[in-house]
C-alpha cells in the first residue's frame, strides 16, 4: 500500500513537471527593439515581433534574436594604396540597422563580418583612384561614396547602412614629415604675406598722415604769411600816414617860425650893424666843416652893408639908415586845410606847432636884443693864427 502511494506521488510530480515544461516552451516573450526568427521542424515559420508569442512545444524553436536598433561598428585600421602609390592607414566607422531579420539570418552567415569586408574593399576602390592630397581633403566625398556602395550591397542582407565615417587617415611617417614641413612653409609664407601687407598698410597710413600733416602745415604757413603780410602792409600804411602828417606839421611849424621871425624883424627895424653882427655870429657855424679852416672878413664889409641899407632903408633922426618894411596887411589870409588832411592830426600835432612858433619868437627876440661888434677889420673864425 505504501509503495503504491509513493509511485502515485512520483507520477503526479512528473506530470506536473512535464506540464510546466510544455507551458514554458509554448510561451515566448520578445523584448522591445528586438525580433526573433522562429523555425518549425528546421524550416522558417515566422519572425516574432516584440511581445508574448505562443509556440508549439518541441516543434518550434528560436533560430536567432536580432537587434533592430542602429548599431555602430568600428573597424581596425586598413592599409590603402592611393593613386600616387602611397600607403595610408584608414580607420572607418559604420552605422547600420537591420531592417529584415529573416534576410539577415538566412542571406548571410555573419552580416557584421560581411559589412566589414565590404567596407574595406569599397574603401580601397574609392581611395585607389585619388591622390594623397585628395584623400586628405575629400572625406565627405569618400563617406558618401562608401555609404552608397554599402547600402546597395547590404540591401539584400536586410541591412540599411546609415552612414560611413573615416575616423583617421594616417599617411606614412616620411610623408607626415614632408607634410609638416610643407604646412610649416605654408604658414611661414602666409605669415610673411600678412606681415608684408601689414607693413604696406602701415606705410600707406604713415604716408597719408605725413601728407595731411604737410598739407595742414602748408596751409598754416600760408595763412601766417598772409596775416604777416597784411599786418606789415597795415603797419607801413600807418607809418607812412604818420610820417606824412609829421612832415606836414613840421612844414607848418617852419612856416609859422619863418613868419614870426620875419614879423619880429620887421617890427624891430634892425640896423645894418645888427645884421652885420648876426652875419658874424653865423660865420663860425659855417666854418665847422672839416674842409673849412680859415675865413677872413674883408674890411669893407661895413661899406657893403651901408650901401645895402641906403638902398632899402631911410635915414632916421640920428642919421642912421634903417630898413622900412611895407605896411602889414590888417587882415592876414586865413590858413586853409584840406578835409583829407584834417584827419591826420590830433592834439600832439598842435603841441608841436606851438613849440615851433615859440622857438621862432625866441629867436626873433634874441636878434633884436643883440648889439653889433665894436671893432672892424679882420676876424679869425678858426683855430689858425690870427691875421
Amino acid at each position: 500500500m505504501e509503495a503504491a502511494t509513493v509511485t502515485t506521488i512520483i507520477v503526479v510530480i512528473v506530470i506536473i513537471l512535464v506540464v510546466l515544461t510544455i507551458a514554458v516552451k509554448s510561451v515566448l516573450i520578445i523584448p522591445q527593439a528586438q525580433a526573433a526568427v522562429i523555425e518549425r521542424l528546421g524550416r522558417y515559420r515566422a519572425t516574432a515581433t516584440p511581445g508574448p508569442k505562443l509556440l508549439m512545444p518541441f516543434l518550434d524553436r528560436v533560430r536567432a534574436r536580432i537587434d533592430l536598433r542602429e548599431q555602430v561598428v568600428s573597424f581596425p585600421p586598413q592599409p590603402v594604396i592611393t593613386e600616387d602609390n602611397l600607403t595610408v592607414s584608414i580607420d572607418t566607422v559604420v552605422y547600420f540597422q537591420v531592417t529584415d531579420p529573416r534576410a539577415a539570418v538566412y542571406e548571410i552567415s555573419n552580416y557584421i563580418v560581411g559589412v566589414e569586408q565590404l567596407t574595406t574593399t569599397t574603401l580601397r576602390n574609392v581611395v585607389g583612384g585619388m591622390s594623397l592630397e585628395q584623400t586628405l581633403t575629400s572625406r565627405d566625398s569618400i563617406n558618401n561614396q562608401l555609404r552608397g556602395v554599402l547600402d546597395e550591397a547590404t540591401g539584400r542582407w536586410g541591412i540599411r547602412v546609415a552612414r560611413v565615417e573615416l575616423k583617421a587617415i594616417d599617411p606614412p611617417p616620411s610623408i607626415q614629415d614632408s607634410m609638416e614641413k610643407q604646412m610649416r612653409a605654408d604658414r611661414e609664407k602666409r605669415a610673411m604675406i600678412l606681415t608684408a601687407e601689414g607693413q604696406r598698410e602701415s606705410a600707406i597710413k604713415t604716408a597719408e598722415g605725413q601728407k595731411q600733416g604737410q598739407i595742414l602745415a602748408a596751409e598754416g604757413a600760408k595763412t601766417a604769411a598772409i596775416l604777416a603780410a597784411e599786418a606789415d602792409r597795415q603797419s607801413r600804411i600807418l607809418r607812412a600816414e604818420g610820417e606824412r602828417a609829421a612832415r606836414y606839421l613840421q612844414a607848418q611849424g617852419q612856416a609859422k617860425a619863418i613868419e614870426k621871425v620875419f614879423a619880429a624883424i620887421k617890427a624891430g627895424r634892425p640896423t645894418p650893424e645888427v645884421l652885420a653882427y648876426q652875419y658874424l655870429q653865423t660865420l663860425p657855424q659855417m666854418a665847422q666843416g672839416d674842409a673849412n679852416k680859415v675865413w677872413l672878413v674883408p674890411t669893407d664889409y661895413g661899406k657893403a652893408l651901408e650901401g645895402f641899407a641906403r638902398l632899402l632903408g631911410k635915414p632916421g633922426d640920428d642919421g642912421v639908415f634903417r630898413y622900412e618894411p611895407p605896411a602889414p596887411d590888417p587882415t592876414p589870409p586865413a590858413e586853409e586845410m584840406d578835409d583829407s588832411v584834417a584827419d591826420w592830426f590830433a592834439a600832439p600835432a598842435e603841441t608841436e606847432a606851438t613849440h615851433a612858433v615859440r622857438a621862432a619868437e625866441r629867436a626873433a627876440a634874441q636878434i633884436t636884443s643883440e648889439e653889433p661888434p665894436a671893432h672892424g677889420g679882420y676876424t679869425e673864425l678858426s683855430d689858425g693864427p690870427r691875421a
